[in-house]
């Protein structure tokens, strides 16, 4: 019989100088344990659907990230999502998306989080909107949320200024703001950065005041070397764009804008009028400036003055401005010596206004042009 066991099934032991054999025996999993285990499942499945709104397919989704065993727990804290205005609509697209809140302790952990942001602010419909982007929120202990939010308000003054930093990057509750945000705040200071643009910085760019206080400082420098100047309103956006590209990626970025034909001086020109233009990919420069310089015939250093088309969409934007621009001139229905690229200074409605729609009657070809149903090939002589 020995000779049908596996090796891991067969044991020995030595007792002195006599080895014992003996069997090992495994034990399957019980038929109870099994079933209690589907049970748990469903009843987690059900209470998704029939307590929380979800539909199965969510529920059973989200049954991989949460297990209820008894409903006493997760019943609080929907009754206390309740009261705190979440409609039932509100409560299923918060836990689909975050299921483990109903493994919250609702009167010790989730209530004191909930009223603390209420306080600022947040009540009615913004609530249940902010939670379900920024739910990371929860995580943080109360202490850490209070210390944040005072210093938040030490700088910008109003709870709706503290939220707005808050939307923009919610896990700077995370941060220890002393060791960060305060002498990164200091360094903007001491180089003479004028307090509302502090202000604008810390609400629209936390994040680049996250980095440590030696880095900080160095980008405070090459802003300065680009030619940004601490006291313009575009220095809070020169930083959040370098601290957001790497260094090396920065520098990619304009040996290929040098190698397209831009000269140092409006390659600076430029970076001071659009800082964003070294957030965009070296293959958007390449083909923004290849349509412009091989399809418009423009020099160069035309483009570098007006930087602001990098941010635009080659397809759904620069083409069938272009396309309606040379339509209209080729009708003699805009003047020649038009500034060309001025139009793309303009924003969406006011070049709709300018050049679609005034002609509509007179051109109705430019509705095609517009909607790139007319092919641009060069503009017109």
């Amino acid at each position: 019989m020995l000779r049908f066991l596996s090796r891991s099934e067969l044991g020995y032991k030595t007792i002195g100088s006599r080895t014992s054999y003996f069997l090992t025996v495994h034990t399957l999993p019980s038929l109870h344990s099994a079933t209690k285990s589907k049970d748990q499942h469903s009843l987690t499945v059900s209470y998704l659907t029939n307590s929380c709104g979800l539909s199965v397919e969510s529920a059973i989704s989200a049954s991989k990230l949460v297990n209820i065993r008894k409903t006493e727990k997760s019943d609080r804290v929907l009754k206390l999502l309740s009261a705190h205005g979440f409609t039932q609509s509100d409560i299923a697209t918060l836990i689909s998306k975050h299921p483990h809140l109903l493994s919250c302790r609702a009167d010790t952990n989730l209530r004191p989080k909930i009223e603390f942001l209420q306080s600022l602010g947040l009540v009615g419909p913004d609530l249940p909107k902010f939670l379900f982007s920024h739910i990371s929120i929860i995580r943080r202990s109360l202490k850490q949320m209070v210390s944040v939010v005072s210093f938040l308000k030490s700088v910008l003054h109003t709870n709706e200024n503290v939220i707005l930093a808050l939307k923009k990057l919610s896990c700077i509750l995370a941060f220890d703001v002393h060791k960060t945000f305060r002498p990164n705040i200091s360094t903007l200071r001491a180089n003479r950065v004028p307090k509302l643009h502090i202000e604008r910085l810390v609400m629209l760019w936390p994040e680049s005041l996250t980095v440590n206080a030696g880095l900080f400082k160095e980008i405070i420098d090459e802003a300065k070397g680009m030619g940004f100047d601490p006291r313009s309103k575009s220095f809070p956006l020169a930083i959040h764009c370098i601290s957001w590209v790497s260094k090396s990626k920065r520098e990619r970025k304009l040996e290929l804008l040098r190698s397209l034909g831009w000269s140092e001086t409006a390659l600076g020109s430029a970076l001071t009028v659009q800082p964003m233009l070294m957030l965009c990919s070296e293959e958007k420069i390449r083909r923004i400036m290849h349509f412009f310089v091989n399809k418009v015939g423009l020099m160069p250093s035309n483009v570098a003055m007006y930087p602001n088309v990098f941010l635009l969409s080659l397809e759904r934007n620069i083409i069938p401005r272009c396309s309606v621009v040379n339509l209209l001139l080729s009708k003699g229905l805009v003047k020649k010596n038009l500034c060309f690229l001025s139009v793309f200074n303009m924003g969406k409605a006011r070049f709709e206004k300018k050049f679609v729609t005034a002609w509509k009657e007179d051109c109705p070809e430019v509705i095609k042009a517009y909607e790139g149903e007319i092919e641009f090939q060069r503009f017109a002589n």
